[in-house]
């Protein structure tokens, strides 16, 4: 028998000791955030990806005239006297883009899909319900009143509202806004967000290892996450653990960004300076650390104008902590609609293990579905927050509760698809 979980989202979790819940901490981001107010109207061919900063509104009705829905004939009910079947002229042709034209009286009218309807008729027959013999058609039944007309404004009135401020322009979105006439959009600019990463042993992908060094995946992770049409993006790559330049560079990143996204140097260790460094500066340090796991470490804060992001160092909690908190903040930056992230509920194929205290998410695998019915996963019971590899394996986040111990094979736990 699947069980629903108490506590299934953010809202649910219940402080543990001097931890932050993740739902405080998102809370607290986001009431630091002022959307960038920078503005420009650019073509709609040039707007994909961007947040509109005004609503766009229809100037007239959509459809802007009463069409055919089908490939038929155009009628006056009113022609059709006596018991049927009525044989009618055919005294015109109509295609998508003439305009319209009288109907004559005791006629019909050939009209094309998307053809405006002509002036007098109220109904359009299927070409497949009529006969035709030469130039004239025999209907055997009498069609009903506004039979296959779109009517003027059926879509959206004039002065509707076709797509709101604060959404991204999509291939929907673009499609409204073309058939409302619009060729051009105003939009928020850009946030301007910077990447730094931190951590003497960090080596860049390609160069040589020396002993106790790695490869920098956090760079190339959120480089890859700040790929979006409404973000500008500074990458200054990775800097070691020294105070002076990490505290200059922080600096001069503020200076300069709508965001600032670090990685390391924010938990309690010997090396971790950059909260300091970021107090030191003038910063004030709203969160600090997270009931989350991965992603315990974790601190935002405001310098000025801009906002500092500090991500844990290892890769996963990296990950996690971008996508729980970090891409929500950007979000609101940008000027974007709140939106949740996407969540459904799966089933565990096997029984898994939870430390109670700090909700955790957990890479898990797509496993199969026996319909009807939620999905299978597989997560594992011990995934490491340095498992960077596990992440490319996954096809999303599963999220435990913070009071849960274990659950069963069956359980349905909330899924965060990638």
């Amino acid at each position: 028998m699947n069980r629903p979980l108490r506590a299934a989202f953010p809202g649910a979790d219940a402080p543990t000791g001097e931890l932050m819940p993740v739902e405080t901490a998102l809370a607290r981001a986001l009431a630091l955030v002022v959307p960038v107010a920078r503005c420009e109207r650019l073509a709609l061919a040039q707007a994909t990806g961007r947040v509109l900063a005004q609503a766009v509104t229809a100037d007239r009705p959509l459809p802007p005239f009463d069409n055919a829905a089908m490939d038929g004939y155009a009628l006056r009910l009113t022609d059709l006297v006596e018991p049927g079947p009525w044989t009618l002229p055919v005294a015109a042709r109509m295609r998508a883009g003439d305009a319209p034209c009288p109907l004559p009286r005791a006629a019909a009218c050939r009209i094309l899909t998307g053809a405006a309807l002509p002036l007098g008729a109220d109904s359009v027959i299927a070409q497949e319900a009529v006969s035709r013999e030469g130039s004239v058609i025999v209907l055997e039944r009498r069609p009903s009143p506004g039979l296959n007309i779109r009517r003027s404004g059926d879509d959206l009135p004039a002065g509707s509202q076709i797509v709101p401020a604060g959404r991204c322009v999509g291939p929907r979105e673009a499609a409204a806004i073309a058939a409302a006439g619009a060729a051009k959009v105003s939009v928020r600019a850009r946030v301007r967000t910077t990447v730094l990463c931190t951590g003497s042993e960090l080596v860049a992908p390609g160069q040589p290892l020396a002993p106790g060094q790695i490869w920098d995946a956090n760079r190339a992770m959120l480089n890859a996450a700040l790929d979006r049409a409404w973000i500008a993006p500074a990458d200054l790559g990775a800097l070691p653990d020294d105070p002076d330049r990490l505290s200059a560079t922080l600096i001069a990143a503020c200076q300069r960004s709508d965001l600032v996204i670090t990685t390391g140097g924010v938990s309690v260790g010997d090396e971790d300076h950059l909260t300091r460094l970021f107090t030191d500066a003038g910063g004030r340090n709203d969160v600090l650390k997270l009931a989350m796991k991965p992603g315990k470490p974790l601190t935002i804060g405001r310098l000025g104008r801009a906002l500092w992001l500090g991500l844990p160092g290892n890769p996963v909690a990296a990950f996690v902590a971008w996508t729980v908190i970090g891409l929500p903040l950007a979000a609101a930056l940008a000027g974007l609609t709140p939106t949740s992230l996407p969540r459904t509920f799966v089933q565990l194929s096997a029984p898994l293990r939870h430390r109670p205290g700090r909700c955790e998410y957990r890479p898990a695998r797509l496993a199969g579905q026996c319909a009807p019915g939620p999905a299978f996963v597989d997560c594992p019971d011990s995934p490491g927050s340095h498992r960077v590899a596990l992440l490319a394996q996954s096809d999303g986040l599963v999220r435990i509760p913070a009071e849960v111990a274990e659950m069963r094979a069956g359980d349905l736990i909330e899924f965060l698809p990638f």
